[in-house]
């Protein structure tokens, strides 16, 4: 049974609702997926637990992640914002895993953009402290895996571009360097800045396309989609996120983002 709309305008809707159960999103008509799934490192998320088994995550990342590809078009592209690794509650090597699903289920594999989180450290020991016994290698980066579903030629859509010879030149470059968004000043505790995904709809989409985050939290997907021409679909089970991400939909001014070329 769908749930509310917690928002609609003519090019944003955001849905609370659940994503593995929603009937809100039609088969086939995705055109671009852009989101960040929770880590499994135990954050307070309102309505999500966050430290499950590694065996429990993996298993809800394939459940998410096949609905996913349901939504999407033949020539529809997905960028999956998720950790390289973590050595929170034992070593992992996130990214790959979830990548290693994602062929599972059926997508194709594009590409891994390194995102060089400038101000963020995802230490949380040292292990050995200057010593060879059992010292803990951390990378502060995390990734934005690529994916498709049958054709990475992308036919459908307006085929309209809106991207700069400089944003292009720059986004190809698969080293993104960039400033993480503060919790504080989103008032959501695990949010991505609005470069993200404005890289990632402009360089993997076309104007007017249809772009969806599974894991809308405080809407930042859905704000680069309004500023830049897309329509815009959320989804997210928390009702407070939902609230949070239409009340900065509303407040967002729809302007051409200057953004730094890393």
């Amino acid at each position: 049974m769908r749930q509310s709309i917690d928002f609609y305008s003519e090019n944003v809707v955001i849905y609370n609702d659940d994503l593995l159960t929603t009937d809100a999103i039609n088969p086939g008509s995705v055109d671009l997926i852009v989101t960040s799934p929770p880590y499994n490192v135990d954050i307070q998320y309102k309505s999500n637990k966050d430290d499950l088994t590694y065996e429990q995550y993996l298993q809800f990342t394939r459940e998410w992640m096949s609905r996913c590809y349901e939504w999407l078009k033949d020539d529809g592209r997905f960028c999956l914002n998720i950790p390289l690794d973590k050595n929170k509650g034992g070593q992992q090597s996130v990214g790959a895993d979830i990548t290693t699903i994602a062929k599972e289920i059926g997508y194709q594999y594009h590409s891994t953009i390194v995102w060089n989180e400038g101000n963020i450290s995802r230490r949380t020991a040292w292990g050995s402290w200057m010593s060879a016994s059992a010292p803990y290698v951390i990378a502060p980066v995390e990734l934005i895996v690529v994916l498709y579903k049958n054709s990475w030629k992308k036919w459908s859509g307006s085929r309209v571009n809106d991207i700069s010879r400089d944003e292009f030149m720059a986004w190809t470059n698969g080293v993104w360097t960039f400033n993480g968004e503060s919790k504080k000043r989103i008032g959501h505790p695990a949010p991505f800045p609005i470069e993200l995904p404005t890289r990632c709809i402009k360089l993997f989409s076309f104007v007017g396309d249809t772009v969806l985050d599974p894991f809308v939290g405080s809407g930042t997907t859905l704000i680069a989609a309004l500023n830049n021409e897309r329509v815009g679909i959320g989804i997210d089970i928390d009702a407070d996120y939902c609230a949070l991400a239409s009340k900065r939909i509303q407040l967002a001014q729809v302007k051409p983002l200057q953004l730094a070329m890393a």
